[in-house]
């Protein structure tokens, strides 16, 4: 099992960016911003940049509050119910998954980043992390972590041509790269479609489907890399083993 030991920060510093990434305060990408927004202070100065290298976390706020140091990288499941943001926040006040966690999950868990996104229509397994280096690490494509959906689908489509989309396939200017989609059932013009796929894109699923002419009444993520939704109850959360966290860690390309 992990220690605070693999989180070591390097002697001679690191950006700041990345540890507070680490310390699971945000992603990189997020904890930028921060700095832009002047919400990131050591020794009480505001940080102006994010390329800034420091050896420890000793005298850095964010938004006043001293950063604790790193937790031990954890994921959790979250089978994520159709019909929630995948966002802290949603300017539009429509309910986010944090609503539905704050009854999900026990008093005392670390605050959790979603690993990738699930859209607002899109269920199934969304990953959550403490640690914003092992979110940015599964979400890299060149990562090659995959992650499997089961879309129910009406139209008229044959195996063949899901076969097709192993050669990748260009929509609107996008370039999608190979997608592993196969027939699981079918009644008339009704179908269940598995779908595999290591990018990710934004509502990549959908397009793909839409484009071969189908339409998508529901997408449900059933697996991210290792990690399988199985029959994790709706809206319900849970703690993955740390030992076998580590093992699939230890795996990543990135």
């Amino acid at each position: 099992m992990a220690s605070l030991q693999d989180f070591a920060i390097d002697p001679e510093g690191e950006r700041i960016a990345k540890l507070l990434a680490r310390a699971g305060i945000a992603s990189r990408r997020e904890v930028e911003r921060m700095i832009v927004d002047g919400r990131v202070a050591l020794d009480g100065e505001l940080v102006l940049t994010p390329v800034t290298i420091l050896t420890s976390l000793k005298g850095l706020t964010v938004d006043g509050k001293p950063v604790d140091e790193p937790e031990v990288g954890r994921l959790w499941a979250f089978h994520k119910p159709d019909g929630l943001i995948t966002a802290e926040r949603d300017p539009a006040g429509r309910p986010t998954i944090y609503n539905a966690l704050r009854n999900a999950l026990p008093p005392g868990t670390p605050r959790l980043m979603p690993v990738g996104r699930l859209d607002m229509n899109t269920e199934g397994l969304l990953l959550l992390t403490n640690d914003g280096e092992l979110k940015r690490a599964m979400e890299l494509p060149s990562s090659g972590v995959p992650r499997t959906y089961r879309a129910r689908t009406f139209g008229d489509i044959s195996q063949p041509q899901l076969e097709e989309l192993m050669q990748g396939i260009e929509i609107d200017g996008f370039q999608y790269g190979p997608i592993n989609a196969n027939m699981e059932r079918r009644t008339g013009r009704n179908q269940w479609i598995e779908v595999t796929l290591t990018e990710g894109k934004n509502r990549e699923v959908r397009r793909v489907l839409e484009h071969l002419g189908l339409q998508v009444s529901r997408l449900l993520r059933i697996a991210y890399g290792p990690f399988l939704l199985g029959d994790l109850p709706r809206g319900a959360a849970v703690a993955l083993p740390q030992n076998v966290v580590e093992q699939f860690r230890k795996g990543l390309k990135a």
